[in-house]
C-alpha cells in the first residue's frame, strides 16, 4: 500500500501544474514570457518536479498542447462527421481547417509556444506532421487535385499561430470572420469551379 502514495502525488503534481501552465498561457503577453520557474510557483510544486515529469519546458508545452487537443484528436480519429473519416472530402477538409483554427483562436499563446519549440523547423514537429499527413490523405481522395502534399501545406499556412496572432491580436479580426475567410478560400482551392467570378 504505501508504494501508491508517491503515484497519487504524482498524478496531483501533473495536473497542478498542467492547470498552472494552462491560466499562464492564456494570460500572457507573450509565451516566450511563461517559464518553468514561473509555472513551478504557480502549481505549488519545485521546478524540479517540472524536470522530473516533462524533461524540460517543450515536453510540458507539447504535454500541455496535448491534453488540450484530445478531444479535437478523437473526433478527427473517429468521430461523426464533418471531422470523422466518414465525411465526404469536401465536406471535412474545411471542418478540420475550421477545427484547427477555433483551437488556435481559444488557445492562441499555448499554439505559438508549441510552433516555437520546432527547432530549426516547425514543419518537423510531430503535431504539424499529424494535422499534415491527416490533411494529404483526405485531399488525396479529391480527384481533380493533383498535388496533396503540397495543397496540405499550404492550406495549414492559412492557420499557422503566428499569423492567427498577427490577424486577431494586431489586425483585430472578428473570430467569425476569420473562419468566413478560411472556410471561403478553402472553398476555392477545392473546387476553383465554385470561385465568384
Amino acid at each position: 500500500m504505501p508504494e501508491r502514495q508517491p503515484r497519487k502525488d504524482a498524478a496531483r503534481n501533473r495536473a497542478a501544474v498542467l492547470a498552472a501552465a494552462d491560466d499562464l498561457f492564456a494570460g500572457c503577453e507573450s509565451p516566450e514570457a511563461v517559464t518553468m520557474a514561473d509555472i513551478a510557483a504557480a502549481a505549488g510544486v519545485g521546478k524540479a518536479t517540472l524536470f522530473r515529469a516533462f524533461g524540460d519546458r517543450t515536453g510540458l508545452i507539447h504535454t500541455l498542447y496535448e491534453a488540450r487537443l484530445e478531444p479535437i484528436r478523437n473526433a478527427v480519429e473517429q468521430g461523426p462527421p464533418p471531422l470523422g473519416p466518414t465525411a465526404p472530402p469536401l465536406q471535412r477538409v474545411p471542418a478540420l481547417l475550421d477545427a484547427a483554427l477555433c483551437f488556435k483562436l481559444d488557445n492562441r499563446h499555448l499554439a505559438l509556444a508549441l510552433e516555437g519549440t520546432g527547432g530549426d523547423s516547425p514543419y518537423q514537429a510531430e503535431h504539424y506532421d499529424r494535422w499534415h499527413s491527416t490533411l494529404r490523405a483526405v485531399l488525396e481522395r479529391i480527384p481533380h487535385l493533383t498535388d496533396a502534399d503540397f495543397t496540405a501545406h499550404a492550406l495549414l499556412a492559412t492557420i499557422r499561430a503566428d499569423l492567427v496572432e498577427h490577424l486577431v491580436g494586431r489586425q483585430h479580426v472578428p473570430r467569425e470572420q476569420l473562419r468566413a475567410h478560411l472556410a471561403a478560400f478553402t472553398a476555392r482551392i477545392l473546387d476553383p469551379r465554385a470561385a465568384p467570378s
